[in-house]
């Protein structure tokens, strides 16, 4: 299934396509030299905003859930990827074990997490599911819609090593984005029980705008290869650290004034963009939390008026983010239309990795958003089997928006993406500091 379009792309966008397709034997060349420098997360996903006119990645996900929504006719291009990954960690890897989030009621989650684990297990590992839930001392049997079933068991703690009542593993694959920290039972770990990824990728240390100030980097690198303006497949940004969503009055002064500078400066940047290449859209912006997930602690934002005197209700929902984590940083990011619908719904296409290898993706849909809103929320659902092709190749003798080479520029833009983390960790990895 091809999502339908609603844009006239005639603009350039298609001219951006044009020139990843035309660049491929240089683009593949340099990603080679790039994943021999840095290495890959073992997991990824990347959310895609593609206005016609431009086209960028606008978050990125080092804990993705989802795996339930990939097309299942391109499973042996995960496991595939996923024995690479697993090779270039361990050679003699032979037990993973899987640690999720504590949801035990999210079915659409835990979906996820068999899927994952199917990846695992088809490339020769034996895989089981460790929880962190707290109160939890005997194994727990959860069913799935499909008639499958889930067995959560205790993680315990043996010296430097993590393992279940009768499993040792080489490697704990998170998939628990550890809001709330870290805890102490992942800490100081044997560095031969592999952690993935590293603990310091939570979003309780993690931060977006180091993550855009990688990929800032990245984007001019790569838009100089294959000579395209980097404002075409990178939304500015900013960050402000002194928001306090929680005060009022001259104690919220400060970081209104920040909050409001930034914005108008960003929005300034998009303004003068758009006048060099006659948009005639409104600019946004969108200001998030900079560090957390699950679309909480996010805003669209037209003005600097936008964020003064908020009410009580838009600081309730800026002050905290999942697991309660306290909002006193944010990024202020560009906003990227999206021009691409389903059934008339807006949707924005979000591609998975696994190491350096795009292994598919779906559409994020909603029925009640606009194309300049903030699709990961409440109401959302997801169209699997979007991808008629996997993105990871393209057709040179089609053209530039032909569904394969449309696909293989998200999957370019995406490894981008997870390029600009790979940098983002080792520049943030504590034993490097």
């Amino acid at each position: 299934m091809v999502p339908h379009l609603t844009t006239a792309l005639t603009g350039p966008l298609l001219d951006l396509e044009r020139h990843v397709i035309d660049a491929q034997p240089d683009i593949e060349h340099w990603f080679r030299r790039q994943w021999m420098a840095h290495a890959a997360p073992f997991y990824s996903s990347v959310d895609l905003r593609n206005a016609g006119f431009k086209l960028a990645p606008v978050d990125t996900n080092l804990f993705p859930g989802g795996f339930n929504n990939l097309n299942p006719d391109f499973a042996p291009l995960a496991v595939q990827a996923a024995q690479v990954a697993v090779e270039k960690m361990c050679g003699d890897a032979r037990r993973f074990l899987i640690i999720p989030e504590n949801h035990t009621r999210n079915l659409f989650y835990l979906r996820n997490v068999a899927a994952l684990a199917d990846i695992i297990r088809k490339t020769g590992l034996s895989v089981r599911f460790g929880s962190l839930i707290p109160d939890l001392v005997e194994p727990l049997r959860l069913d799935l819609p499909d008639g499958g079933e889930l067995l959560l068991e205790p993680v315990r703690r043996s010296g430097d090593r993590l393992h279940l009542d009768d499993f040792d593993p080489c490697s704990i694959l998170l998939n628990n984005d550890l809001s709330a920290g870290a805890p102490d039972i992942l800490k100081g770990l044997d560095p031969a029980q592999t952690m993935l990824p590293p603990l310091h990728a939570g979003w309780a240390t993690r931060r977006k705008s180091n993550h855009f100030a990688a990929y800032d980097r990245i984007a001019r690198e790569f838009a100089g290869l294959i000579g395209i303006d980097p404002w075409l497949i990178n939304p500015y940004h900013a960050n402000c650290v002194e928001v306090n969503f929680q005060a009022r009055g001259a104690d919220a002064k400060p970081g209104e004034d920040c909050l409001a500078e930034h914005v108008a400066e960003v929005l300034r940047k998009i303004r003068v963009k758009y006048a060099e290449y006659g948009i005639d859209k409104a600019p946004y912006v969108i200001v998030k939390a900079d560090a957390g997930t699950y679309g909480m602690g996010i805003m669209t934002v037209k003005s600097p008026d936008d964020v003064r005197d908020l009410n009580r209700k838009q600081r309730n929902k800026m002050a905290v983010v999942k697991e309660g984590l306290e909002v006193t940083q944010v990024l202020v990011q560009e906003g990227v239309h999206t021009f691409e619908s389903i059934n008339e719904a807006v949707a924005e296409p979000v591609v998975y990795m696994i190491d350096h290898f795009v292994i598919g993706g779906f559409y994020r849909v909603h029925t009640g958003r606009g194309a300049d809103e903030n699709l990961n929320s409440p109401g959302m659902h997801f169209v699997p089997l979007a991808f008629d092709e996997a993105g990871s190749f393209c057709d040179c003798g089609l053209r530039p928006d032909a569904p394969v080479n449309r696909f293989y520029t998200y999957g370019v833009l995406a490894r981008l993406a997870a390029l600009a983390a790979a940098i983002e960790l080792e520049q943030t990895d504590p034993e490097r500091a």
